[in-house]
């Protein structure tokens, strides 16, 4: 005989035995009644608000069983642990709960709450996982205590490669790593200054190193901005003609790729070709005539004209760059936080710069970009106003996700005035 899960998911069942099932009242065991409730809150469009009001209030015992079973369907643990769902009590079970992977938690950690870094920092599972740590590292309300705890666990982990566990026995804890951690917890770092100047040339040869390896597999791409030229300035910026020899600029600019790695750091980059005599560059000229270690030293270097153009560079260690620039304004990443043509990654590193995330518009203008991924989006929420909260539960270029909880942020905190 099937489950009812399977006829739910075929669609078999009439709509009053639906409508049970969306407040959890049928007559099934209690790890199918939850897979029920999350199937109907992803992907019932009828009884899915219901299932997800059931699944907030369901019982704390019955749902930390099935956060702690490593049985439990994929798509509930998965359910449980998304940021919008989560119950604080049910986060350490599903932090050690093996049949959650590392991915899902790698998500979480980007955008966890202040309390929920604190209980991933009490895990022995990411205490163990350099690459949830690596993430959790970048979580942009990260206290320096917090920061420093997880550089000692970074360095300790890396200090000393972990053995083979044997068979049967327990996983261990290193005692010295906790006991550099909680240490690193009790003294403070100081944060990183963000304060703008001159990029000296011992930063962009700081950087060119430290991205050494992306800028030798991508150097000899040329200038391709997001969303193209065209979109980039438009059809009157210049004629056709000078569309047409950028782009023959560009293709026969291209540099050959070192041989190492290593040459690629220290190789100095090739200098930009000057114009035909007689003739000048507009900006984007100038940048078609560098190859990617250039543009990474004009993006760094430059002026606000330059970086503005570049943050569309479609060369992701190019791009990133424009945000390592000490002149870069907050007016200006205001603007790159709620553009639609910029690559993925460069909205994920603003929120990365404390300096950037003290600055609301920045923050709004993240939320209310379309292109912000869904998790970096929801984490961010929390921080609006009630009026940006409303306007944004009505933007129908938004995730209908992101509008959902904006409308129910946005009646909490209306609710929570008028009892005032």
């Amino acid at each position: 005989m099937p489950r009812t899960i399977d006829q739910i998911r075929a669609n078999k069942l009439p709509s009053n035995m639906m409508q049970f099932a969306a407040k959890g009242a049928l007559s099934v065991p209690p790890d199918e009644n939850i897979e029920i409730l999350v199937y109907l809150a992803k992907h019932n469009k009828i009884f899915g608000d219901l299932a997800r009001m059931t699944l907030a209030g369901w019982d704390e015992n019955a749902s930390l069983a099935a956060a702690s079973n490593p049985k439990t369907a994929r798509e509930v643990l998965d359910y449980l642990v998304a940021p919008e769902n989560l119950r604080p009590k049910l986060l350490p079970a599903l932090l050690e709960n093996p049949s959650v992977p590392d991915s899902e938690l790698a998500k979480f950690a980007i955008s966890a709450s202040q309390e929920s870094i604190d209980a991933m920092l009490q895990s022995p599972r990411v205490r163990a996982s350099a690459g949830v740590l690596d993430v959790l590292r970048s979580n942009p309300y990260l206290k320096a205590a917090q920061s420093s705890a997880i550089a000692g666990l970074l360095n300790a982990s890396r200090a000393e490669p972990p053995l083979a566990p044997v068979e049967g026995s327990e996983p261990q804890v290193d005692e010295a790593v906790v006991a550099t951690a909680d240490e690193s917890m009790r003294e403070p770092a100081p944060a990183a200054s963000d304060e703008g100047g001159e990029a000296p040339d011992e930063a962009v040869s700081a950087y060119l190193a430290e991205h050494a390896t992306e800028i030798a597999a991508d150097q000899d791409k040329p200038f391709q901005p997001v969303g193209g030229i065209v979109d980039l300035l438009g059809t009157d910026y210049f004629p056709v003609s000078e569309n047409k020899a950028m782009t023959e600029i560009a293709g026969e600019e291209k540099v050959t790729a070192p041989s190492s790695v290593a040459s690629a750091a220290t190789t100095r980059s090739k200098p930009a070709a000057g114009p035909p005599p007689g003739q000048r560059d507009n900006t984007v000229q100038k940048i078609n005539r560098l190859d990617v270690k250039g543009r990474i030293q004009l993006a760094m270097k430059g002026n606000k004209e330059e970086r503005s153009i570049l943050i569309r560079d479609g060369t992701k260690v190019v791009a990133l760059a424009v945000l390592d620039a000490p002149k870069l304004s907050d007016g200006e990443v205001e603007k790159f936080a709620l553009q639609k043509n910029v690559l993925e990654a460069v909205l994920r590193q603003i929120p990365l710069k404390r300096r950037f995330m003290k600055n609301y518009i920045v923050v709004r203008n993240l939320v209310a970009n379309p292109r912000t991924p869904l998790d970096l989006g929801l984490g961010l929420m929390k921080h609006l106003l009630t009026q940006d909260l409303k306007n944004i539960s009505a933007n129908k270029e938004i995730s209908e996700t992101v509008r959902k909880l904006a409308l129910k942020m946005y009646k909490q905190k209306l609710d929570a005035a008028n009892k005032k």
